[in-house]
């Protein structure tokens, strides 16, 4: 069948293109303004890779449990899960809406060898020309667009049949705006203050509705906590601030 398109538009919030192109260079450094991205990343990595290889039944004795798997990186930024998810055998493509952010992750890749494509574009548009990935990943990228709907529509339309998508975001609750904003910006400065508009927060309901208007369910929801006495983020049952979600799409779209 062919794939469905999604409609026409623009996703990327300028201001937050500019925010994180602004430090690019930084990307890779994990005491800059990136370090929550560098502290949560062995977690999330964790949950992806257990997440693919259970649904697509691969062998996670391998040195690359990944391999053969086609990967789109939606929001890659400066390539921090493009690289691991590379290195374990999967076919990774990065997009991104900000220049500098591409031009971070091509330069790292290139230093470490790995073969990754990167281009700057918007999910919606990308869509346009391509399609047919395994895995789709969204992480930290939701809370920050303009358009949600049409944000997950383009995702979901770049995703095969019986592919999956893998997102991470925050829940809009009096605890996130608590700790994720108003502690994480303002109090512990581990974030630019400026970063996140509580506002555009997603409730796990909230996402589970936009991805099931796409054909997409979710399979999983899973919190990320903080843990202030080793230092390090775990996963938990609490999902009131950051969470994970691990989705499905059906093997039988209707006009997909």
């Amino acid at each position: 069948m062919t794939q469905a398109q999604p409609t026409s538009g623009d996703t990327a919030s300028a201001e937050d293109v500019a925010r994180f192109t602004s430090i690019a260079d930084n990307w890779w450094n994990p005491d800059s303004a990136f370090a929550p991205l560098h502290a949560i990343n062995p977690l999330r990595l964790s949950y992806i890779v257990d997440q693919l290889t259970a649904h697509f039944d691969l062998d996670t004795t391998s040195g690359q449990p990944l391999k053969g798997l086609k990967i789109l990186d939606i929001g890659c930024g400066g390539g921090l899960l493009c690289e691991p998810l590379a290195e374990r055998g999967a076919t990774v493509t990065g997009i991104d809406a900000g220049l500098e952010n591409i031009e971070a992750a091509r330069a790292h890749a290139d230093e470490t060898g790995l073969k990754i494509t990167y281009r700057q574009v918007q999910p919606e548009q990308f869509a346009r020309e391509k399609g047919g990935y395994d895995v789709i990943i969204n992480m930290e990228v939701i809370e920050h667009v303009t358009d949600v709907d049409l944000f997950l529509e383009s995702s979901a339309s770049l995703v095969r049949n019986g592919g999956v998508m893998v997102l991470s975001t925050i829940n809009r609750t009096l605890k996130s705006l608590a700790l994720a904003k108003i502690g994480a910006e303002y109090l512990l400065r581990w974030v630019p203050i400026g970063t996140h508009n509580w506002q555009q927060f997603v409730q796990p309901a909230e996402l589970a509705a936009g991805l099931r208007s796409h054909g997409v369910t979710i399979a999983d929801l899973c919190g990320m906590v903080y843990n202030p006495l080793n230092g390090k983020w775990q996963l938990s049952r609490d999902l009131a601030v950051n969470y994970l979600a691990f989705a499905v799409k059906a093997d039988d779209q209707a006009g997909a």
